[in-house]
């Protein structure tokens, strides 16, 4: 069987159709978000960041890996040190493969949740001692997260398949462009002035001009037709992305909305994921604003900073810098 929507949603819950104790995941790429919600499995995680031996990690996402690992009892997080692309998903019981799914999904937020971008797909059970062998001399040639000494993080520009990875930054303002002061129904206090929102929803305002400035930073609005009795419908894909922000704390977020640049449609703002409130609820915590109370630039002063540093660290994963 081939599946190519809800791919986050069917490597979690597999264990409870297929007898077994361990997962081991090897992934191109990996996002600190899906390897933090491992912790919830009630069996053994080993993951495998593929392409380390090729590019390296940024110190901040492996950064996020060790706090995972050093927190986590039941997942072990190893780099490869010759570059791997593959992507597996093996559910092992007894040291014996019972189930296994290959395919072209990171283990990212955003390669396991974005529809028909990626697939995955059943192995037969011919396949499973290569398959078992494969992983075997993949893990000879990798090291745990934790006995790295030094970072391989020397690369200025990383080019994928789908996206170039710079090592830029944009400075997202929280201030309204034409009044110099925080917005009183939009961003920091999108969640003040809406019936549809909660009070502490808010979300961070992409400029057009920060799309012209860093084109890397925010991808296209993705298309994808939904097939119904009627034919087929075009439908407006919001990402689904991982941050990680300057004090290690993690969370999903989407880029949403839409506005027009050079013909093509982009996201107008960040927010957070499942709930544009955690966004806001942890602004107003770092701020020392209480919940549900507006955010004024005098807030904004007393903390030091009217902007946040928006970088990406890879696909779909970024850090959001708001030290002082």
């Amino acid at each position: 069987m081939l599946f190519n929507t809800n791919l986050e949603e069917i490597i979690f819950h597999r264990h409870q159709t297929v007898r077994s104790d361990e997962l081991i995941i090897l992934s191109g790429y990996l996002g600190p978000n899906p390897v933090e919600r491992l912790k919830d499995l009630p069996l053994n995680s080993t993951v495998i960041y593929g392409m380390y031996g090729d590019r390296g990690i940024q110190k901040r996402l492996h950064t996020a890996l060790i706090t995972h690992q050093l927190n986590i009892p039941n997942i072990n997080i190893y780099y490869s040190t010759v570059p791997i692309h593959s992507k597996c998903y093996i559910w092992k019981n007894k040291k014996q493969i019972q189930h296994a799914l290959i395919g072209s999904a990171n283990f990212s937020t955003n390669g396991l949740t974005t529809p028909y971008r990626e697939i995955l797909a059943e192995t037969t059970f011919d396949t499973f001692n290569p398959l078992d062998e494969y992983i075997n001399r993949v893990m000879k040639n990798s090291i745990l997260c934790t006995d790295i000494q030094e970072v391989k993080d020397g690369i200025n520009t990383i080019n994928t398949p789908s996206i170039q990875i710079s090592r830029e930054f944009c400075r997202i303002s929280l201030l309204d462009s034409r009044t110099g002061v925080v917005q009183l129904k939009s961003g920091l206090n999108w969640g003040q002035g809406n019936a549809h929102t909660a009070p502490n929803d808010a979300c961070l305002v992409i400029r057009k001009e920060y799309i012209r400035q860093y084109p890397n930073l925010f991808p296209p609005k993705q298309d994808f037709t939904t097939m119904t009795n009627m034919g087929g419908r075009s439908n407006r894909h919001n990402d689904i992305i991982e941050i990680i922000w300057d004090d290690g704390i993690t969370m999903n977020g989407l880029l949403e909305g839409s506005q027009i640049e050079n013909k093509l449609k982009y996201p107008n703002k960040f927010s957070s994921f499942p709930k544009k409130s955690l966004m806001g609820e942890y602004l107003r915590h770092r701020l020392g604003v209480p919940l549900g109370e507006r955010v004024s630039i005098d807030d904004l002063n007393k903390y030091g900073r009217t902007d946040i540093n928006i970088s990406l660290l890879d696909e779909g994963i970024y850090y959001f810098d708001f030290s002082i």
